[in-house]
């Protein structure tokens, strides 16, 4: 005997999708909406639908907008001498929230991970190169997450900056091993960018 109708059971499996969602959580959630929660429901359903149409990349760091270039990229305050390259939105904002930092970014969206099929095209490592080629960048943080895979990106990143005789540094250890940007606090993320370290064979 089935435990749950079609729909409902479609519906658990979709919140189950989402990350940190298990089966017990999907289904509090659903049974949430449907209990007198109506137009909650309905405006978490028209809010995804809404940006599903109108949110996009950022054309130049990649970042979601609702137009062309996002806040950021539209903000000629910034310091555009300095470029922090993160793997993930939420790790910008994580950045961001450190209010440490004042230059622009570049969302890889991902990282290298060869077992995944993802490589430097699927990170957009030639739009990279265009800012890059294009704007008076004079340093880069690389902010990649400290796994394997994100140390790798880091060190392709490097050698990419190398071309273009940018330098190219590498947020420090305050981040554990192993542990993702998004997760970190804003103290450790502070110390971690105060102290970030130069990679790669570079004249000091």
């Amino acid at each position: 005997m089935k435990k749950f109708s079609p729909i409902l059971q479609d519906l658990i499996e979709a919140f189950k999708q989402l990350p940190g969602i298990g089966v017990k959580s999907a289904q509090r959630i659903v049974f949430y909406l449907l209990q007198d929660n109506t137009e909650k429901a309905l405006f978490l359903a028209e809010t995804l639908n809404n940006s599903l149409v109108s949110v996009q990349e950022c054309t130049i760091c990649r970042m979601y907008a609702e137009e062309e270039l996002c806040e950021i990229c539209k903000d000629n305050k910034r310091d555009q001498n300095i470029l922090c390259i993160v793997e993930s939105p939420a790790d910008l904002i994580a950045m961001e929230n450190t209010m440490q930092f004042n230059g622009r970014y570049f969302v890889l969206m991902g990282h290298l991970s060869p077992i995944d099929g993802i490589g430097p095209d699927e990170l957009k490592i030639n739009q990279l190169e265009e800012l890059f080629d294009h704007n008076p960048i004079n340093e880069v943080i690389i902010a990649t997450s400290p796994t394997v895979d994100g140390e790798a990106t880091a060190a392709h990143i490097a050698s990419v900056a190398q071309k273009f005789n940018i330098k190219a540094t590498r947020i420090a250890y305050g981040v554990p091993f192993g542990g993702e940007i998004e997760y970190v606090d804003s103290n450790t993320l502070i110390q971690a960018i105060l102290n970030r370290n130069t990679i790669g064979n570079q004249d000091q």
